[in-house]
């Protein structure tokens, strides 16, 4: 009987999973809560990336497309997120629409007939999906999940870990990245507006407003300094990112502190703090997480937003994904937990890495900070850019070995 992996989500890293999981000759089950792929980022689209769209494809999804007559834009310009779903996802997920299952909101994962607490079995025991769609509840099983549901839906609270009194449902009140320039203009010109949050999503919303005439923007710090949030200048890998500190200095927006008090002096408030994981859908499952950022153990010292930037997290894959539930991995936002170092690349990434471990005939990497597999690791170590663990014949791949 041929294998199944269930995807659910389908987002860019949920696509990429499904395009590398097919190319392996497993069947992909995407199950997907809306009603088209990439949800979330039709909810930015208007939103550049700091990212151009050379680090935005995952390798075997463009070939895939190629195959099919796809011509790929220009790698050097920076997409919008509507950029990224016109130009890529869009025909991406229109390839994969036979494998599609759309309105379907993953309700809770687990193991056939076997309980959280059950050892014996447990790897053999298929997976159970439960989910409610168009026909009501329904029950999909699969050999293993690659949980890739993100975590749009699961937004930070203006508080610390809870909400400002009168945020939820108020209509001056936004989170994440609003349309400033476009369908929010109306709404925020000409008023004072609080931008609550320590990463680029605030700095990209104060820039924004600081361009509206008559508007106030006031940044609300809760840290010491916003130094995290202003990039490298043109030091920063990412230009798009480092041009972020150089243009909102001659903003000058207002600074005050991030008290309740402040916040209830603002006409309107964004909240731009950030995500977490929905772990409710995974009660079953024995998991293992960080207690602060809710990623997985292995991946939490590499991605810690007290350490790190999204510029700074190395790549990682597999190793540092997996939890005791055998079968079991995230990708994508969620795997990342609460931290908000992630960039698209690193999706693409996780995915090819996973796969990659969980059937590549090469066998395991010594060095696992910049090689995949011990293919990878050989053509590195002969110049090459690394092997190609998605080919699906053995030989492809030894080819790829120097």
């Amino acid at each position: 009987m041929r294998t199944t992996v269930a995807i659910p989500g389908a987002g860019p890293a949920g696509v990429a999973a499904a395009v590398h999981v097919s190319d392996r000759n497993i069947e992909p089950l995407i199950l997907e809560q809306g009603s088209q792929v990439a949800i979330a980022v039709r909810e930015w689209g208007h939103v550049p990336m700091f990212s151009n769209r050379r680090f935005n494809f995952d390798a075997i999804a463009a070939r895939r497309l190629e195959r099919a007559g796809w011509q790929r834009p220009d790698p050097n310009t920076h997409p919008t997120g509507a950029d990224l779903i016109n130009g890529y996802r869009d025909p991406l997920g229109g390839s994969l629409a036979a494998l599609l299952r759309l309105g379907q909101r993953v309700a809770a994962v687990s193991r056939d007939g076997i309980g959280k607490v059950r050892d014996a079995g447990r790897g053999a025991a298929p997976f159970v999906i439960d989910t409610v769609g168009p026909n009501g509840p329904e029950t999909f099983r699969a050999d293993a999940v690659i949980d890739a549901t993100g975590t749009w839906d699961q937004r930070n609270p203006g508080g610390a870990g809870r909400p400002v009194p009168g945020e939820e449902g108020h209509p001056m009140v936004s989170h994440g990245m609003p349309d400033i320039r476009g369908d929010d203009r109306a709404r925020l010109k000409g008023r004072r507006v609080g931008v609550l949050g320590g990463g680029h999503s605030a700095i990209g919303n104060l820039i924004a407003l600081a361009a509206l005439p008559g508007t106030r923007p006031i940044r609300l710090c809760r840290a010491q300094s916003a130094a995290r949030a202003l990039g490298g200048g043109a030091a920063d890998q990412l230009s798009a990112r480092g041009a972020l500190g150089v243009e909102i200095e001659g903003t000058g927006p207002v600074c005050a502190g991030a008290t309740e008090g402040q916040c209830a002096e603002m006409d309107a408030l964004i909240f731009s703090t950030g995500f977490r994981p929905d772990l409710s859908i995974l009660g079953e499952l024995c998991l293992s997480l960080d207690p602060a950022l809710e990623c997985s153990p292995a991946l939490a010292p590499l991605i810690d937003p007290n350490l790190h930037s999204c510029g700074t997290v190395r790549p990682h894959g597999a190793a540092e994904l997996s939890h005791p539930e055998p079968g079991f991995h995230t990708a994508g936002m969620k795997s990342c937990g609460r931290a908000p170092t992630f960039l698209l690349a690193t999706g693409h990434e996780q995915v090819r890495s996973t796969m990659a471990a969980s059937g590549c005939c090469c066998g395991q990497a010594l060095d696992r900070v910049v090689a995949c597999c011990i293919a990878d690791e050989a053509a590195k170590d002969c110049g090459r850019a690394g092997c190609d663990c998605a080919a699906s014949q053995p030989e492809q791949k030894a080819a790829a070995c120097c």
